[in-house]
């Protein structure tokens, strides 16, 4: 068998965006039930091969060195069977199919099919019923009539026409079929040593519901225990374009192996209207916790944990339950103002563990369940510091012990252990940059700011800096203005907006989190509310002026300004106000240029939340806060970049910018991808953004360009990556 200590086998000198994109991407670790080993997958791209190759490996969680289990093509979303060198996963099949492969960590290569499902799916959950057998959970699309779609084998379809009754049509990048998510459970049972998967049940036929709920739910939206499962769904009377209101839901299942289980069985909770997410059991069952907002239509809105003692009261009293409740969670005798992101119970099921994004960190918290009488009250206790945690599992059987996933601004993973009953700093098991030392960065880099606001508040900022940074030497200021608007900027690793990125092209790269953000209070986030283009951009004003006066390693004679969707729509703003001016160029990724044009966009609830009403009865405030009508103020140089798969801000937006901007002579490139949507996420496709983003930025500052990428003519076409065409 051969380990490796790092899954980046690398070290370079400068971090560019070939190696930001061709660095193996690890995915979340799950220990087996030892606490021994950890599996987990990792996938790399070659822009030598211009193919993606995907491993299957476990990490031994002693040393940190990894060894391969697989790397055969389409295998995924492995799990542990109740043998800890046994492996569950998942590969695509012949005909749209797809495998359950069983193999061992032990002698590498000895696989079989436990089974094949007819379609496609994934989010596999797995749990202990008896020595033998293990119930499963996976996701998979659903006809109308509740069997599972396989799209391979559906008749011809002699016409592209869609005909709709109702919105949405499209949602995200894709329009919107009569197929929909289902949750599916069925039973493994091994037999003369092997196992053997049994039918699938649709746990949502006939129901009118759908979970995971679209475009982004995943295994986060359901969980099963040995006696059932929970899930949370779009409420179904309401039209899911104007309504973000969810129901938690409580399936109790006798049979794994025979179907159909008791109808879903809904909570009711009068006080909590909005949208719901991450339901959870706890270890032995029989309780449940899952987060949920109070207003329809608000999708930012402080997430409330809803802890249910008893989850079988649900059925007893035909989906009420009298013990289920909202938690007062209190921090120095005010309401906690944080906003969880997940929830899961400790492994002893005493205590929630909690997601939480704290002042530009994603904060691991625990909450007792179990309180004094004499005070009752919670008090979150944070067991994380600076970086992003991304998942938690539990360690072993007998242990309180968590293992948590993590990334940083300077490292793509991350993996520790962590004590919920302790207060000691997080064990790290394997550093996949080595603190980002393979990729030449270090933690020295990135630091913070906080300046006066446009109010009685103060702002936060992340800064990070060259690796050579000289404290003797300017460097040319990159103001990055995040998305959401109800977002932030954090300590996180990202492959389409990361800061190092920028920085190690020569700039101090700034990244504030102005009003709206989130992370700090509801309150704040609350008050972009009516507010778009008012206190953010004031804030950003004072940011830049605090930038100015108090950093003077920074120039801001040589600053450009970055920004997409909300963030895009800050840069049309400010290309029509004075802060504008204080720029040499401005990037627009796929941003609002027409406040009336998101009339067009899917889920209309969030332009009538945060600006107030629908357009015809608050047609003063979109107006208001409309960047087209400023225009005739435009004259910085901008690259205006829009996709045309993006059907939350349809390309129209990104054309209108740059027809203005062409008419009025203004310096102005414009660059859209057809396959992509309001991201863009493939490797060559990024490869050529990095490299027209960099180079567009670069050329106003003084720095020397990133590719030596030359104009061409009208007809011309150059390849950067795969295809990058320009017209003029």
């Amino acid at each position: 068998m051969i380990t490796r200590p790092s899954d980046i086998d690398l070290q370079v000198d400068r971090f560019t965006p070939e190696v930001l994109l061709s660095a193996p991407r690890r995915g979340s670790a799950v220990p087996d039930s030892s606490g021994k080993l950890a599996v987990y997958t990792v996938s790399t791209y070659s822009f030598e091969s211009h193919q993606k190759t995907s491993e299957i490996r476990v990490i031994n969680i002693s040393n940190g060195r990894s060894t391969l289990v697989t790397n055969e093509k389409k295998t995924s979303e492995p799990n542990w069977l109740e043998d800890a060198s046994e492996l569950l996963w998942l590969k695509e099949g012949m005909n749209g199919a797809t495998e359950l492969v069983v193999g061992s960590v032990e002698e590498v290569g000895s696989t079989y099919v436990a089974g094949v499902v007819p379609g496609s799916i994934s989010n596999v959950k797995l749990k202990p019923l008896s020595p033998g057998r293990i119930a499963i959970a996976v996701t998979g699309k659903a006809q109308p009539n509740g069997t599972l779609y396989n799209e391979e084998k559906e008749p011809k379809i002699y016409t592209t026409a869609r005909l709709y009754d109702r919105t949405m049509v499209r949602h995200w990048d894709e329009y919107v079929t009569p197929q929909t998510n289902a949750i599916w459970y069925g039973e493994l049972e091994k037999s003369n040593g092997k196992w053997n998967l049994g039918s699938l049940t649709n746990a949502l036929k006939e129901t009118g519901l759908e979970s995971p709920i679209p475009t982004f739910g995943g295994k986060d939206d359901f969980d099963i225990s040995s006696s059932g499962l929970v899930f949370v769904a779009k409420d179904p009377v309401l039209n899911p374009a104007f309504n973000t209101k969810c129901n938690f839901y409580y399936v109790p299942i006798r049979d794994f192996s025979h179907g159909p289980a008791s109808q879903p069985q809904r909570l009711e909770l009068e006080v909590l209207q909005g949208a719901a997410s991450s339901p959870v059991l706890s270890p032995d069952g029989k309780s449940a916790a899952f987060l949920q907002m109070e207003q329809n239509g608000y999708e930012s809105d402080k997430n409330r944990i809803v802890h249910i003692p008893v989850i079988a009261s649900m059925q007893q009293a035909g989906g009420s339950s009298r013990d289920a409740q909202a938690l007062a969670l209190n921090v120095d005798g005010h309401e906690w103002d944080r906003s969880p992101s997940s929830v899961t119970f400790s492994p002893d099921g005493t205590m929630l563990l909690l997601v939480v994004e704290d002042k530009g960190d994603d904060v691991l918290f625990k909450i007792d369940l179990i309180v004094d009488s004499n005070e009752p009250e919670r008090h979150p206790q944070g067991l994380t510091g600076a970086g992003a945690v991304s998942d938690v599992q539990p360690l072993k059987i007998g242990s309180n012990e968590v293992f948590v996933s993590s990334t940083s601004l300077v490292d793509n993973s991350i993996y520790a252990i962590v004590d919920p009953t302790q207060s000691s700093d997080p064990q790290i098991v394997s550093s996949n940059s080595k603190d980002g030392l393979s990729f030449g960065l270090s933690s020295e880099q990135v630091s913070e700011v906080w300046f006066q606001g446009a109010g009685d508040y103060q702002v936060h900022a992340l800064v990070v800096k060259p690796s050579n940074f000289s404290e003797d030497q300017k460097y040319p200021l990159a103001y990055m203005i995040h998305g959401g608007p109800q977002g932030a900027w954090t300590r996180s690793w990202s492959t389409r907006w990361n800061p190092a990125v920028f920085a190690e092209q020569g700039y101090v790269v700034i990244c504030p989190n102005p009003t709206g953000s989130t992370g700090y209070s509801q309150t704040f986030v609350d008050a972009i509310t009516g507010s778009w283009g008012g206190l953010p951009y004031e804030d950003l004003v004072k940011g830049f002026e605090y930038i100015k006066e108090t950093l003077p390693y920074v120039d801001t004679d040589r600053a450009v300004a970055l920004g997409a969707s909300y963030g895009g729509y800050m840069m049309n703003w400010i290309q029509g106000h004075p802060l504008g001016r204080v720029f040499k160029a401005l990037v627009c990724h796929d941003g609002v240029f027409s406040m009336t044009d998101q009339l067009s966009s899917d889920e209309q609830y969030f332009p009538n939340h945060d600006l107030k009403g629908p357009y015809w009865d608050t047609k003063e405030t979109w107006q208001k806060w409309d960047p087209s009508r400023f225009t005739g103020n435009w004259s910085t140089p901008m690259l205006v970049i829009h996709n045309a798969l993006d059907y939350r801000l349809p390309i129209s937006e990104g054309l209108a910018m740059f027809n203005v901007l062409q008419e009025r002579g203004i310096e102005s490139r414009f660059l859209t991808f057809s396959d992509e949507n309001h991201w863009v996420l493939k490797e060559e496709n990024s490869l050529v953004w990095h490299t027209v983003v960099l180079n567009w930025i670069n050329k106003f500052v003084g720095l020397p360009p990133y590719k030596d990428v030359d104009p061409v003519d009208p007809v011309g076409r150059e390849a950067v990556g795969e295809q990058f065409v320009k017209m003029r």
